[in-house]
């Protein structure tokens, strides 16, 4: 076990070639079962996560959550402005799984002498090992992406990308690096690296990130509980036209450029006043102009609950989808063949199917229940925003707030 520190937040994993301390701070309940790692730094010369550190450790863990920091894995490093340790080793070339030697100190790459060479190194496997982290994020720069690292889940990965405006990308599978290592050592757990912009963070992006952080975790503990149902890929045609408008509406409507979902809050369930699967699936690839304005993109869904269980889901969830006025750009649609709130409500087979689908939902964004809501409730909704007046107060009937306490209660 590794020494404890004289505060019981606080962790001593070991110290660099220079002595200096790399220390873990925790924050939560020391028995919570899910557990998060966040590295600032292991390059010296990469240190803009350090921002990300300073404010994650302003925040509260979220509930059932352990959340450790290591400001620099590196911090002599960190100390000097370079990329290496101070015997010139590249920390994140020296994880003894997959290693390989050459090159000299202070090349770019120098993986060290052998595997784990490096003091900062060990102290770095110790306290992993000592952790256990189910999600664990290494800092660097500057390269602006999330990268989809090999072992680790990708579908955890690039929900973290969609919440801080990232890509999610795949690049050459390095060798010795500290990602590669916990994915191979620790089963199950999920390490990945996040590439920041050249330069200092500014505090409202570092904030971003730690959320980012904190929602990836909570995800990866609901997920345990929430698995994914079985989903019919059945899509409506959505290419680029369709694309241009929907950021044409973006622009017009929420003060932004884009077609893209990037961090969705809220799920709005509807029914589609159709009987049948087929004649709403028509109507959300029509692509046509609404009734009001003669504006595209027409209406669309993410997923159709069908009567008989199916779900349909219809477009990507990175996508934007125009059916909620004042949420399309940060909510999911959910949509239920059916006339009225009590069809939907009154069929075992659908109803069950959308709860499990909602409960999917909500742990992959991390979106309470109290952010499940119908579509009657748009208008109370606290991320409800439209700038074209004459539409601020629009808002439809279906599933209103008494269906919805009793859909809320079943979650």
């Amino acid at each position: 076990m590794l020494p404890v520190a004289l505060a019981a937040a606080s962790l001593l994993a070991g110290q660099s070639v220079e002595g200096r301390e790399i220390r873990a701070v925790r924050q939560g309940d020391p028995t919570a079962p899910r557990r998060v790692l966040v590295v600032g730094s292991i390059h010296g010369s990469e240190t803009a996560g350090h921002a990300v550190i300073r404010a994650l450790r302003r925040m509260d863990a979220p509930a059932g959550v352990q959340l450790w920091t290591v400001r620099a894995a590196n911090p002599d490093g960190a100390r000097a402005g370079t990329r290496q340790n101070a015997r010139g080793v590249d920390l994140n070339r020296n994880f003894p799984y997959r290693w390989r030697g050459g090159g000299r100190p202070f090349d770019t790459y120098y993986p060290g002498r052998r595997p784990a060479s490096e003091p900062e190194t060990r102290a770095m496997q110790k306290l992993i090992r000592r952790v256990r982290p189910d999600v664990t994020i290494w800092f660097h720069q500057h390269m602006r992406l999330v990268v989809l690292t090999p072992g680790a889940d990708r579908a955890l990965i690039r929900g973290y990308a969609r919440r801080v405006r990232l890509p999610a990308r795949t690049l050459p599978h390095y060798r010795g690096t500290a990602t590669s290592w916990q994915n191979a050592k620790l089963p199950g757990s999920s390490a990945f690296v996040v590439e920041l912009a050249a330069g200092r963070l500014r505090a409202a992006e570092a904030r971003r990130h730690a959320r980012a952080a904190l929602a990836t975790v909570a995800r990866s503990a609901r997920s345990a509980a929430a698995p994914r149902p079985p989903i019919a890929w059945s899509p409506i045609p959505f290419g680029r036209d369709r694309k241009r408008q929907t950021s044409r509406y973006s622009r017009r409507h929420y003060g932004h450029d884009s077609f893209r979902l990037v961090e969705p809050r809220t799920i709005v369930q509807h029914y589609t006043a159709t009987r049948s699967y087929a004649a709403a699936w028509k109507i959300f690839a029509a692509n046509r102009p609404d009734v009001e304005f003669g504006e595209r993109p027409g209406v669309c869904t993410h997923f159709i609950v069908d009567r008989d269980g199916t779900i349909h889901q219809l477009v990507p969830l990175g996508l934007m989808c125009r059916h909620t006025v004042g949420l399309n750009d940060v909510s999911i649609g959910v949509e239920h063949v059916g006339t009225s709130d009590a069809q939907v409500m009154g069929n075992r087979r659908q109803l069950r199917a959308s709860l499990r689908l909602t409960r999917w939902l909500q742990a992959r964004h991390a979106i309470p229940t109290r952010h499940v809501i119908g579509h009657a409730e748009s208008l109370s909704s606290p991320f409800h925003h439209e700038r074209v007046r004459a539409m601020r107060k629009r808002t439809h009937g279906d599933m209103g707030p008494r269906t919805m306490r009793r859909y809320r209660k079943l979650l």
